[in-house]
């Protein structure tokens, strides 16, 4: 006959209402298995937000990609959290196995999401949404187990000291809450600036395993059989060997990678703090294109006939200063000192690092006649938005908004209404405004949208379309095949604080490509195209989504 309380053989799981045997004294142990708590709810914050912002870049549109990526995951939590329930009786184990998956899974999705866009991407068809997907893909599977987490850590945690179940709740979520702020804090003033989005993932997966181990194999070795034990330190080791190998060939599969996406013709790449900023080509007769966070900014094929389409019109009349917002390229304020008469240009860009390159890099600065150089040129470097709030009134005659299209989530502010009414506040009683508004036919909605908008803030309006444009490449936000398809217009809106409307004189002088006969028709093209009856867009009320 078996005494009631002989002691269980090695190695066998504990019965659930007995003490954990520790190496440590309780309070101890109670204090690691906290600390632990935090480390992983610090590293799951941490693959929420990497998701949310490679996502972002890559696909755009970053209200969607946020919400895909937070809904999914928090579902997925709580599957995970019921599903963990079999595991309690197993809670070491289990709670060692599920570190090590989620650590390798975290840790390696950013590069497999980078992997799947930059050699698939263009595949089309089927595959169209292939690096959505993936997305979704690993939001579940990191929310399945961030929310086998939970359970495995309150039976844990139970076993080294019972208490009552609200108590060790209020410990367990305080020390995961405030976990979640220290990553949540890591992640932008952190790891993303020391490390980049790939090694930071990778540094985190490291850091969850190492933590996760650390915590079954040193503080609850005695509730594994010695199989069990070298299983998961042979799995850990396997899984952090994995990370630091991915750590050690990032350099090589970013270059591999960006060769993917923009051809072989890479010569600057660089990650500023505002965005991901390259350059191609520029060099041996292959024409230069500029590349801000993925998306084509600067085509050396057709940049002349955009920058003059988007310049000459506002010219007609005063001049003597303008203020161009964005346009840190310099190839707008190229156009703007081609005319007579002009006294002072104020460039206002975000990223200073874009200043630098049009100042020093050979081609960009060959590219805008080296206009850096010319000593009417000044650049300040602030968000157009907040400049404009203290712009003094009546300033410029002449205002040219040379940003990102309206449909990017980051750009939405600068196409409000309340953007516009500074812009006007700005403008002499006779000034003139021009503002890039996307391409017409793919995306009229959002054309028509920023007319109706800038009417809304007291300006009257002259839209017009320009064709001609070569560059293969699809329009709007999403960078995904097949989104939408490649434009080959622009849009542009003239406006001004006069009554009646400015005039689009199409017999002012304009150089290379712009013609009389051209510009009348443009005026009537855009015309065509109009839906009316559009609400404007307001900071509280973006209407850019197609």
């Amino acid at each position: 006959m078996i005494e009631p309380h002989a002691p269980a053989p090695p190695g066998t799981a504990p019965p659930r209402d007995r003490p954990a045997r520790l190496p440590v004294r309780p309070g101890t142990g109670r204090f690691l298995v906290l600390a632990g708590v935090f480390v992983c709810a610090a590293c799951g914050l941490v693959y929420e937000l990497e998701l949310v912002a490679l996502a972002s870049y890559l696909m755009g549109d970053s209200v969607t990609q946020a919400s895909v990526v937070l809904s999914v995951m928090v579902f997925a939590m709580g599957i995970g959290s019921l599903a963990a329930k079999r595991l309690r009786r197993h809670a070491a184990i289990g709670f060692g196995v599920i570190e090590g998956a989620l650590a390798l899974i975290g840790g390696s999705s950013a590069m497999a999401l980078y992997a799947v866009f930059a050699w698939t991407g263009d595949w089309g068809g089927v595959w169209a949404s292939g690096p959505r997907c993936l997305l979704v893909g690993f939001s579940l599977a990191i929310g399945l187990l961030i929310g086998a987490e939970v359970p495995l850590l309150m039976e844990l945690i139970q076993r080294i000291r019972h208490q009552d179940a609200g108590g060790a709740v209020a410990d367990l979520f305080a020390a995961d809450y405030v976990g979640a702020l220290v990553g949540g804090l890591a992640f932008p003033f952190l790891l993303l600036p020391v490390l980049g989005q790939l090694t930071g993932a990778l540094f985190t997966g490291a850091v969850n395993v190492v933590a996760g181990g650390a915590l079954v194999l040193g503080l609850f070795r005695r509730d594994l059989t010695p199989r069990g034990r070298r299983l998961l330190l042979v799995a850990n080791l396997t899984v952090l060997g994995l990370l630091a190998s991915a750590a050690a060939l990032v350099g090589d599969f970013e270059r591999a990678a960006r060769h993917a996406v923009y051809g072989k013709d890479v010569r600057v790449a660089l990650q500023t703090g505002v965005q991901e900023v390259v350059l191609t080509g520029g060099v041996h007769g292959r024409p230069l294109d500029l590349y801000l966070d993925g998306r084509l900014r600067v085509s050396g094929r057709d940049e002349r006939r955009y920058h003059e389409a988007l310049v000459h019109p506002a010219m007609t009349g005063p001049h003597a200063r303008v203020l161009i917002l964005g346009g840190g390229d310099g190839l707008a304020a190229r156009e703007v000192l081609r005319h007579p008469g002009v006294d002072r240009v104020d460039i206002v860009e975000l990223d200073p690092a874009v200043v630098r390159l049009a100042r020093s890099d050979p081609a960009l600065a060959r590219l805008n006649e080296h206009v850096y150089a010319d000593p009417r040129v000044h650049v300040t470097t602030a968000d157009a938005f907040c400049w404009l709030r203290g712009a003094p009134p009546a300033a410029y005659d002449v205002v040219i908004e040379d940003l990102p299209d309206p449909g990017i989530t980051a750009s939405t502010k600068l196409y409000a209404q309340e953007f516009y009414g500074l812009a006007r506040r700005a403008l002499t009683p006779g000034g003139r405004l021009v503002v890039h508004a996307g391409p017409v036919s793919s995306r009229p909605r959002v054309f028509w949208t920023v007319e109706a908008t800038i009417r809304a803030a007291g300006l009257r309006t002259v839209p017009y379309r320009v064709s001609g444009r070569d560059s293969a490449f699809a329009a709007g936000p999403d960078r995904t095949t097949g989104a939408s398809p490649a434009p080959h217009d622009w849009g542009f809106v003239l406006a001004a604080r006069t009554d009646p409307a400015p005039r689009l004189d199409p017999y002012a002088p304009r150089p290379r490509t712009l013609t009389p006969a051209s510009l009348t028709a443009d005026v009537r093209a855009a015309d065509r195209t109009r839906i009316r009856g559009l609400p404007p867009s307001t900071l509280i009320d973006p209407g850019y989504a197609d």
